[in-house]
């Protein structure tokens, strides 16, 4: 099995259950902790986050990876610059069968955009030909299975000055999946554990 996934089989996990979502969270090793939330409904996975130290010794932040980012809280000038900048912002979705980002205040015609895979860095590339925007979007989940990507899953449009980029997962992805979440299941016969994870299919 992947590295990755005997990573999370041997995590501590623990859940709650809040409204419609199943909140997971993963104690791993070398000190790293991750939070997962699942719609019970669906199984889809709507958020993945990873704990980190903040600017004080004892203040949490997170790094979202999947998701909406955690609000902000600024003074009085640090909000009439951030709401005057109307700079592009990043938010990362996902489905059963996609990989999504939504760049907002991107303003320019869908002809402007680019966007293609990087085959070193194993990112995609975001760029406009006026030379006004330009990204590199890593795929963790994709890298931390060994999987390489391809142009012709990518794909995109634009609309409400949002550039909405698609990368549909590929089939070796998927298996991976699905035999982590068979595993994980005897796992939890064995184990009772209280969270049972691999009730939840992303």
């Amino acid at each position: 099995m992947n590295e990755w996934f005997i990573r999370l089989q041997k995590a501590k996990k623990t859940c709650i259950k809040q409204r419609d979502l199943k909140k997971v969270h993963y104690e791993l090793d070398k000190g790293q902790v991750m939070v997962e939330e699942y719609n019970i409904q669906t199984g889809v996975l709507t958020r993945r986050a990873w704990k980190r130290l903040g600017k004080l010794a004892n203040e949490e932040a997170w790094d979202i990876e999947i998701g909406d980012p955690d609000p902000t809280f600024l003074n009085k000038e640090e909000y009439s610059i951030k709401e005057s900048s109307g700079q592009p912002c990043i938010t990362r979705r996902n489905t059963k069968k996609i990989l999504e980002w939504r760049i907002r205040n991107l303003p320019y015609p869908i002809e402007v955009y680019s966007i293609t895979v990087d085959p070193d860095e194993q990112c995609l590339v975001v760029r406009t030909s006026n030379k006004k925007y330009f990204k590199k979007l890593p795929i963790p989940d994709l890298a931390r299975l060994g999987i390489r990507l391809d142009q012709s899953n990518v794909s995109f449009t634009h609309k409400f000055n949002t550039l909405i980029i698609v990368y549909e997962k590929p089939r070796s992805y998927l298996n991976l999946k699905n035999l982590y979440m068979k595993k994980l299941r005897k796992l939890n016969q064995k184990m009772k554990e209280i969270c049972q994870i691999a009730d939840l299919a992303e």
